[in-house]
């Protein structure tokens, strides 16, 4: 499917639904680089519990417009999930909406959350993209923050592929992906990116949602205690779940043990509903 996005900007998604009407729908939200249709295995497993699961290509991913990987505004990428939460929603307007968001994805969820609370039953946090602990020096941030004004595309961050699972089969699709970017990541992303999680670790405290966190212990990219203090400050401790996952790397989902993972997911979705 297609639509418009911020400022007509031409957005490509894609759903995966049961035979009969949903128990609820699932909005996917993805990371960096990547694209929704990453999400196919989750969206099977989810779509055989009976649920609709939607996952776009944020712009300047996969096959939505914009330069690769380059987002231009952190607050587009708010705006064009909320603006495909809606759509959703209008093609099963009896079914609660859960909102489902990895890495940059999750930053991206948690800001539309706090946006568009009142149209969502839950939000999912997949290791998110809160918090860039000592990644990058004083002296760098300054330069990035340049460039995304002076020469917005300029690589300014390398994604390292194997960070992403354990499983070899995993990585090796990833790498092999042509929707994938495996280019350095554009100067203005980062800095919007690195803007976001400070406008997020101030409000996260706002969101008033319960929340589910899924985060492995090993995640090299996003690592668990540079975004424990945000997780801290999510809602209420009676509205957040906090699942940790020992050894697991950046992508759960993707990593061997993803059954237990997903697993736990599915049951957390059917508490709610």
């Amino acid at each position: 499917m297609q639509f418009p996005g911020c400022r007509d900007t031409a957005l490509r998604a894609q759903a995966w639904l049961p035979e009969r009407d949903p128990r609820a729908i699932v909005v996917i939200s993805h990371g960096l680089a990547e694209h929704g249709g990453r999400y196919r295995e989750l969206a099977e497993r989810l779509v055989a519990e009976r649920y609709a699961a939607y996952a776009l290509d944020h712009r300047g991913h996969g096959r939505s417009a914009g330069h690769r990987a380059n987002v231009d505004r952190f607050d587009y990428l708010v705006s064009d999930l909320g603006t495909f939460i809606a759509r959703a929603q209008r093609e099963h307007p009896d079914a609660q909406v859960f909102l489902l968001g990895h890495s940059m994805g999750g930053a991206i969820a948690l800001a539309a959350a706090l946006r568009y609370a009142g149209n969502l039953r839950g939000l999912v946090l997949s290791a998110p993209a809160l918090s860039a602990g000592e990644a990058l020096p004083a002296f760098k941030l300054l330069v990035v923050r340049m460039l995304s004004v002076l020469a917005p595309d300029t690589g300014a961050l390398t994604l390292p592929a194997a960070a992403i699972s354990r499983d070899p089969a995993v990585v090796r699709a990833y790498e092999n992906d042509p929707m994938v970017h495996r280019g350095p990541i554009p100067a203005r992303t980062l800095a919007e990116l690195l803007q976001a999680m400070k406008m997020l670790q101030e409000h996260a405290h706002e969101l008033r949602l319960p929340v589910l966190i899924q985060h492995g212990t090993a995640d090299s990219l996003v690592p668990m205690a540079a975004v424990r203090p945000t997780y801290q400050r999510l809602g209420s401790p009676k509205t957040r779940t906090m699942q940790a996952y020992d050894e697991l790397f950046h992508e759960v989902y993707n990593e061997p043990e993803r059954e237990r993972v997903i697993a736990d997911l599915l049951s957390w979705l059917a508490a709610l509903r």
